[in-house]
């Protein structure tokens, strides 16, 4: 199977790139914008044009988006994640290769859910921020394309390689900080949100149950299990060995109100229903959080 992986040098497309890598039926080219990809070709200035010749010299038949971008302004979001996934569209519609495509989207998508309830793939959208609109234009273009296509809203991703910048790197580093300089208390905020956490080595296996099925439409992908990020920070402590601690800022027990600085712009909740992901893909997590954080950790203390 010849597949053409978007995106490879991302976070989740490294994971995704290393799964199918391990495929020994699976022929894989990588395409992006840096040195190391197979293929150099940025999706949100290139042609809809040059990328079908190159769709058309592949012949691939299965192509994976996990290209995007997750910061910065309207403009750059909607420029990198809508219309750089028009530009897939288009191009695989005037290729005859007849590519199945295997779109990665979000749970942002969604936006706020009503706290103790699931998120299933027929609520209605309604993202909270310009990042998760760009993603739900994204996604509706793939499926109204016509196209043999599918759509992973991935929940909030966890594991190896977590980007510093993300809630849970940050926690990560602040605790790293606070063991090397031998403080004995942490101040944090924001613990009162509670996340559907998901290991990037379990998305990267729903992508490749995804190529390999024949299912279509939205799929969530998650663990059914909404974690507070204060029981998140603990668990991370005692990981790490931090015997301090946690102080948070916001605790409406000291009068202060909550805050809800998670990026995603979902407010204090979300919890996926991963029925379908299970029924269809015959996929399951099988990563727990606690090994999704100790492999946070293991990166974080390498730089202590």
């Amino acid at each position: 199977m010849r597949v053409l992986l978007l995106g490879a040098n991302g976070y989740i497309g490294r994971f995704v790139a290393d799964r199918l890598l391990a495929d020994p039926a699976v022929q894989l080219t990588a395409l992006g914008r840096g040195d190391d990809a197979d293929v150099r070709f940025d999706l949100a200035s290139g042609s809809p044009g040059a990328l079908t010749r190159f769709l058309n010299a592949v012949h691939p038949g299965v192509v994976i988006n996990c290209a995007g971008a997750t910061r910065g302004g309207a403009r750059d979001l909607t420029r990198h994640n809508t219309v750089a996934v028009a530009t897939v569209c288009e191009s695989l519609r005037r290729s005859g290769c007849g590519a199945r495509l295997v779109q990665i989207g979000c749970s942002s998508e969604y936006g706020p859910s009503q706290p103790g309830s699931s998120t299933a793939e027929d609520a209605v959208p309604r993202p909270g921020g310009p990042y998760g609109v760009s993603k739900l234009a994204a996604t509706e273009l793939v499926l109204g394309s016509g196209l043999d296509a599918i759509v992973l809203r991935v929940f909030s991703p966890v594991g190896p390689g977590t980007p510093a910048g993300s809630p849970l790197g940050r926690l990560a580093e602040a605790m790293r900080r606070a063991m090397q300089s031998g403080d004995n208390e942490l101040k944090l905020t924001g613990l009162g949100v509670q996340r559907d956490f998901v290991d990037v080595r379990d998305i990267a296996r729903a992508v490749h149950a995804a190529s390999l099925s024949a299912a279509q439409g939205a799929v969530n992908i998650g663990t059914g299990r909404a974690v507070r990020l204060r029981d998140a920070a603990t668990l991370l402590a005692r990981v790490a060995g931090f015997g301090g601690a946690l102080h948070e800022l916001d605790d409406p027990h000291l009068g202060a109100p909550p805050a809800y600085p998670y990026p995603d712009g979902c407010g204090s909740w979300q919890q996926a229903d991963v029925r379908t992901a299970r029924d269809r893909l015959g996929w399951r997590p099988r990563i727990g959080l606690e090994e999704s954080l100790a492999d946070i950790w293991m990166e974080a203390a390498c730089r202590i």
